[in-house]
């Protein structure tokens, strides 16, 4: 049924072209995530092909990703406030837990937000308290763009140079997310310490 749906989603970047992969990227950026690496691995290997331009690729799935970050951006700064005000309570949420994350944002949101967006699981969700605590829109955006279009340019990467292969897809995919996870631990180890130093000299 998976291999079922995948193939669906390929035919439509087939038949939509770029607005496929733009809409498909939104969705996968917002409230309804599904892997990244079923739209943008199939289309790196149609611009293989020939089919489809490397360039528009990123285009649509940068702004894809963007949108759908926005959506879940900016319903977080305007409703999600309000909504811990009234319910957080019941998921041991206060209101000085809010300030702290309010706090922590202005100090560290850029770094939260590049990193948010390269892990799994993490990067539809960064944009959530990123809106909440109201970070400023050019600093989220920028990170946002960054991290998305890395991510982006990874996977239609790997559709471009091994294609249908499946096997060494996940194989290559699986050691590419363990390379950026680790990447990303030795990045916050480095903006730890820079943090100390500045901390210290204050």
């Amino acid at each position: 049924m998976i291999r079922e749906f995948a193939q669906s989603l390929v035919d439509l970047i087939f038949d939509w072209g770029y607005l496929g992969i733009f809409l498909l990227m939104s969705l996968e950026s917002s409230f309804l995530p599904f892997p990244s690496e079923i739209v943008l691995i199939p289309a790196g290997y149609l611009a293989s092909k020939g089919e489809m331009s490397l360039g528009m690729i990123m285009v649509s799935a940068l702004g894809g990703s963007m949108l759908g970050a926005y959506i879940n951006y900016f319903l977080a700064l305007l409703l999600g406030r309000k909504i811990l005000m009234r319910y957080g309570k019941y998921f041991f949420i206060s209101q000085s837990s809010m300030q702290k994350m309010d706090s922590y944002f202005l100090k560290h949101g850029a770094v939260s937000t590049f990193m948010g967006r390269l892990i799994p699981g993490i990067r539809q969700l960064i944009s959530i308290p990123a809106g909440i605590s109201g970070m400023n829109l050019a600093v989220f955006s920028t990170y946002t763009a960054l991290g998305a279009g890395i991510w982006a340019f990874i996977l239609v990467m790997l559709g471009y140079f091994i294609g249908e292969n499946q096997e060494m897809i996940d194989t290559y995919l699986k050691q590419i997310i363990i390379l950026v996870l680790g990447l990303l631990v030795l990045l916050l180890f480095g903006y730890t310490l820079i943090q100390k130093r500045k901390k210290n000299k204050d």
